[in-house]
């Protein structure tokens, strides 16, 4: 009796058990119907979202592109698809300034530069192009684009080196490089490039008379202080107004000699140039190149003082060059009163720059008027078109005032020393 009764408690039990749970499932949301209605309207709901989104991006992207620190993790994890996997891999971003252009100003030891140049490319695995366009320093609006669109793609690290005034990458947009230059004395810059125009350099003078062959003599021989002293177009403004441009820019008004070239050439100085060196103090130059561009530059000083490299060197020194009388020098500064002003920014500048990195010099500055001794290793190729200028009485040099010569000279240089 016992037995059945324990018997009915459980069964009665067990249908308490399963009221309870038949009673829970009914009050429970989570049944299959119910289920599958919710995921509908949860699949809705995210699709609206990833749409609104998507729209967003897009209309994000077309006013201004993606957040930077996209881009940036985008650069450092990369991509990975079927092209990237089949194709060489893009350049990396480097750690240094992978895009150099040195817009070489003439008759400014561009040529030594460019010699040290191809032998440091072949050193430290760099990309050197060198333009063979010597005389086309101002260009139209769309050759602009075209030259530094053909820049940029030059596989990195790379250096660009050609006689060219200023370009404004940041203009057009364009990723801007960074900038290097060296100038000089702009007297003895002129000087240079007058002789050389006339009587080329070591490498032989007959080779500079084919390349000059629409020179007439009483050109070629034109003596420098009657070129001066009359006013030849050659000697004279705006032709004298040379080094500015090539810091100022395309600007029509870069190219007339005045305040507003000037400042504006400063300022480019400033915001774009990695450095400005001076010819004077070529060493440190290129000191001050190793110690800033170290992957373009490391051990140049080393190549530039070395026997070989003196002996391709020396070849480029300009021939038969004479200095101005005193009243020539007096008349021709004057004229130049822009150039020096610049001039002498520049070189504050670096100076400025040398006490900042703690540079000393490994040799004291020349005097940076000084035309006692020809300078082997400031020539370049003319970069200028022939000019215009009318021919005047042919005059060769006379060997017989040479004391003469001498002494004028000595007065010529203390007067430059001391303006």
């Amino acid at each position: 009796m016992m037995v059945v009764m324990m018997m009915m408690k459980s069964h009665s039990n067990s249908n308490s058990v399963r009221r309870k749970l038949h009673s829970s499932v009914q009050a429970s949301p989570w049944r299959p119907g119910s289920l599958l209605r919710f995921s509908l309207r949860d699949y809705a709901f995210c699709m609206a979202t990833l749409s609104v989104f998507c729209f967003g991006s897009l209309f994000y992207q077309l006013n201004g592109g993606p957040p930077k620190i996209l881009l940036e993790m985008r650069q450092y994890l990369g991509d990975s698809t079927f092209a990237d996997d089949h194709r060489p891999p893009a350049p990396r971003v480097l750690p240094f300034p992978s895009q150099v252009v040195y817009n070489r100003v003439g008759k400014c030891g561009s040529r030594t530069v460019v010699l040290l140049l191809r032998i440091l490319a072949e050193k430290h695995r760099f990309n050197l192009v060198s333009s063979d366009i010597h005389n086309k320093t101002r260009l139209t609006e769309q050759e602009q684009v075209d030259l530094m669109k053909n820049i940029s793609v030059i596989p990195q690290p790379f250096l660009y080196t050609r006689h060219v005034h200023f370009l404004n990458f940041t203009r057009f947009r364009i990723e801007q490089p960074v900038y290097i230059n060296i100038i000089r004395d702009p007297i003895n810059r002129f000087l240079s490039n007058y002789f050389f125009r006339r009587f080329g350099d070591w490498r032989g003078e007959q080779n500079h008379l084919i390349r000059t062959p629409g020179m007439k003599d009483d050109e070629r021989y034109l003596d420098i202080n009657v070129c001066i002293l009359e006013s030849y177009p050659e000697c004279s403004n705006p032709r004298l107004f040379y080094i500015i441009p090539y810091f100022c820019g395309q600007h029509p008004q870069c190219r007339e000699p005045g305040l507003w070239a000037l400042e504006r050439a400063k300022q480019n100085v400033l915001e774009n140039f990695l450095l400005v060196g001076v010819l004077e103090e070529l060493e440190d130059t290129l000191l001050l190149l190793e110690r800033l561009l170290p992957h373009y530059f490391s051990g140049v000083l080393s190549i530039y003082k070395s026997p070989d490299y003196r002996k391709i060197g020396n070849l480029t020194g300009t021939v038969r060059k004479q200095p101005p009388t005193l009243e020539a020098l007096q008349v021709l500064y004057q004229r130049m009163k822009y150039e020096y002003d610049f001039y002498n920014f520049i070189r504050e500048q670096f100076h400025l720059l040398k006490k900042k990195i703690g540079l000393r010099s490994a040799a004291p500055p020349t005097i940076p008027h000084s035309f006692k001794t020809p300078e082997p290793m400031e020539v370049d190729q003319e970069e200028e078109p022939d000019q215009e200028e009318e021919p005047d009485q042919e005059e060769e040099p006379d060997q017989e005032e040479e004391p003469d010569q001498e002494e004028e000279l000595e007065d010529a240089s203390l007067w430059l020393v001391h303006p």
